[in-house]
């Protein structure tokens, strides 16, 4: 049974037995305290399970065009057949997927977990130098590419591992015609494939067909055996690969429908995928999850062109999404979304970075359903807390640990804070990651025992509610006081003439340093003055900006978390 650890105000068993009740209360009465992590020995067996039992409903969803789970097991089949057979890859050989979220992602994803390979997920817009990083780090020996990117790839793969090359086009799996006006589309009217040259590199539908031809065996595969190598901290220096094995990996995906299960209807689902696959949070909250329950998964390709994704969303009755703040905030201020049918939405998920009180409320007042925000980490597949499904508002925490998992909070001095004080979060649970691959270095740091260290600064309350405070790196010492810049930026963003902000620590001569933001407007007649004397009333002297900035636009990772990373270093260059 998981527990929280916190020793430190514990002066007896009774006291610590009081509070983990009061904590398990927290649940909803129908979700476990536990999960077994051997409930399937892979990921395989829990994929044919649903292709089985949901064979005839559809699975993914993208620009009009349907598979169903007979479809997805069949073609993933055939890739497994061609991966084996023709390429010779064995189990355990690491093979990387380079596409955005469209078709072929869940059948080269699928049809390489069933070889037994070791999945790469690589996200599309890497630069050469980062691509070439990570190929070589893991080993890959093939590579999934979608042509649109197969530039990046040939600028590089002379210099890696890789030995077979596999290309998609966006239309590769929509019917005939549509593929033809599709793929010349996309190539020839808007330009998106540069000219490539990859001598040996076959189509992925040529490869599809080599495998219906060839026999495919399943491999023996067991929980310790690796299912990803997911790869983490691009943002702060070289990517690190999590190594996420197939125990782990299940782990995690009887946590989540622990959590959720009760208020999914199998077979009856659609859940909006616009974050992409290649990134944890989808690949386990959307992929996984929903498959187990035969749902339909909508996948967005380009959720970055919001009033496509609004069309898309219109011609759906969608029960579940997920996303990111910057996401939802950006749907929330498109008219027609606010317009859209929300009357099937029963289940909404936000991860990935905090989610600002303004952005909860009005996501309630829109859709009628709670935004539920989590937390997660690469490391741990990712999901360690996830608030109560039967969350009436948005309350600014990250909710209860996951089933089976123990979090404690650190201080800096190596010892277990009390309620409510605010320490590094540790996690212990099956979900954590094996370690990082090839980097001893890079895992004793973040690795006590059994409890890894998140690097985020959090609270734990009576009930046993988490709430990340902000991330250690990211903190702003203004006179020796800690600024946390999540809580500015909160703050912020309820004024009504804000459509995004980050904050910063810049440094200064008298206090060490001072806080600046960073803003794009939704009102232009916002000034710097009205958003600091609206600052002032919600914060103490020392937490108000002392500088502001107005742009058009804030740097962003690929699924839409802004990188307060790439703004200090530009205020460090200006002062250089």
């Amino acid at each position: 049974m998981p527990i929280l650890l916190l020793n430190s105000v514990m002066s007896n068993v009774h006291e610590e037995f009081v509070l983990e009740r009061v904590w398990l209360d927290s649940y909803p009465k129908d979700v476990p305290a536990t999960i077994n992590p051997d409930a399937y020995a892979s990921l395989v067996d829990v994929f044919e399970e649903s292709v089985q039992k949901f064979a005839d409903a559809p699975a993914f969803a993208n620009m009009g065009h349907v598979i169903t789970y007979r479809n997805l097991e069949e073609q993933s089949r055939h890739f497994s057949a061609y991966l084996q057979n023709e390429l010779k890859l064995v189990k355990g050989d690491r093979i990387a997927i380079m596409m955005p979220n469209v078709l072929q992602y869940p059948i080269a994803m699928f049809g390489a977990l069933r070889a037994g390979l070791v999945v790469v997920n690589v996200n599309p817009l890497y630069t050469p130098r980062e691509l070439e990083h990570q190929l070589n780090d893991a080993g890959a020996k093939a590579i999934v590419v979608i042509t649109n990117f197969a530039d990046t790839l040939e600028k590089v793969v002379d210099k890696t591992p890789v030995e077979h090359v596999i290309v998609t086009s966006l239309g590769d799996q929509f019917s005939p015609v549509k593929r033809t006006l599709v793929n010349f589309a996309v190539k020839y009217i808007k330009k998106m494939v540069p000219k490539f040259n990859l001598p040996g590199a076959i189509s992925m539908r040529k490869a599809l067909v080599k495998g219906s031809y060839s026999q495919y065996i399943k491999p023996n595969i067991c929980g310790d055996d690796l299912a990803y190598l997911q790869y983490t901290g691009g943002t702060t220096g070289l990517s690190k690969g999590a190594m996420l094995s197939h125990r782990n990996m299940v782990a995690n995906l009887e946590q989540a429908s622990g959590a959720y299960g009760s208020q999914i209807e199998a077979g009856k689902e659609t859940v909006v995928t616009a974050l992409p696959l290649y990134h944890i949070f989808a690949l386990t909250a959307n992929c996984l999850m929903f498959m187990k329950y035969g749902a339909r998964n909508l996948l967005i390709t380009n959720p970055r062109d919001i009033p496509g994704f609004v069309k898309e969303l219109s011609q759906y009755k969608f029960t579940a999404l997920t996303g990111v703040n910057t996401l939802f905030n950006a749907l929330l201020n498109d008219k027609e979304f606010r317009q859209l049918d929300f009357s099937s939405l029963k289940l909404t998920l936000g991860g990935g970075m905090a989610v600002q009180r303004a952005v909860g409320q009005d996501w309630k007042e829109v859709t009628g359903t709670v935004l539920l925000e989590g937390y997660g980490l690469t490391e741990c597949c990712p999901l360690v807390t996830v608030p109560p499904y039967d969350t009436t508002g948005f309350t600014g925490n990250i909710g209860l640990p996951c089933a089976s998992t123990d979090v404690r909070i650190m201080t800096e001095d190596g010892v277990e804070a009390g309620l409510g004080e605010p320490g590094e979060l540790q996690v212990r649970g099956p979900q954590v990651m094996q370690g990082y691959y090839n980097n001893e270095a890079e895992t004793a740091k973040v690795m006590d025992g059994d409890w890894f260290g998140t690097g985020d600064i959090a609270t734990i309350d009576e009930k046993g509610f988490c709430k990340i405070v902000d991330r250690q790196k990211d903190m702003i010492i203004v006179s020796g006081f800690n600024v946390f810049p999540n809580e500015i930026e909160d703050v912020c963003a309820m004024h009504p003439g804000v459509l995004e902000v980050a904050a910063i620590g810049i440094p200064h001569d008298v206090s060490g340093e001072v806080v600046k933001v960073f803003v794009v407007k939704k009102q232009h007649e916002l000034s710097d003055k009205a958003l600091i004397e609206h600052c002032r009333e919600q914060l103490t002297g020392y937490k108000v900006p002392k500088l502001i900035e107005f742009r058009d636009e804030l740097p962003k990772t690929n699924v839409g978390k802004i990188l307060r990373r790439s703004l200090r270093e530009e205020e460090i260059a200006k002062s250089a």
